[in-house]
């Protein structure tokens, strides 16, 4: 049997407050197991709570936040927790209004625009330093061509 957590310790583990949990619930944004009246949260869900306050604490809307996980879940096809525990790095990215997930260093994808056009993202460093590789490479490279043809001519 997965371990559960009381509310109690779902606030202690994530700040969250008692009333702002139950609302979520109300909403459907995330909707804990119940014994009784008792409100029992997985792990799971606690994954889930904890990007969702630090959404919060960005200033993004509860409309958002809950388009935020039903794109995760329809997406990876699993929830968050799971998708996090099979994957690379996922980062999330946000102004406020828009709310991208960076998959990989390459791709980072518009969540509440359209899910099936990626950004491409490219690394200006990466590119640079590539550069700088390249070019190392082709001195030494031609370096070493003019010591043959020195030692041709001698």
């Amino acid at each position: 049997m997965k371990q559960k957590y009381s509310t109690d310790e779902v606030v202690a583990f994530t700040g969250i407050t008692h009333r702002q949990l139950q609302w979520w619930d109300e909403q459907g944004i995330v909707v804990p197991d119940r014994l009784g009246r008792n409100r029992r949260y997985s792990l799971e869900d606690l994954a889930e709570i904890a990007v969702l306050q630090q959404l919060r604490h960005k200033g993004v809307s509860l409309q958002r936040m809950r388009k935020v996980i039903r794109f995760l879940q329809k997406e990876m096809g699993k929830r968050l927790y799971q998708t996090v525990q099979s994957s690379a790095n996922l980062h999330l990215l946000t102004d406020g209004k828009r709310i991208y997930l960076e998959t990989s260093e390459k791709q980072i994808v518009d969540i509440l625009k359209n899910a099936r056009q990626p950004i491409l993202a490219v690394c200006l460093t990466d590119a640079v330093k590539q550069i700088h590789a390249d070019m190392a490479g082709r001195k030494t490279v031609q370096h070493a061509k003019d010591l043959v043809e020195q030692r041709k001519r001698a």
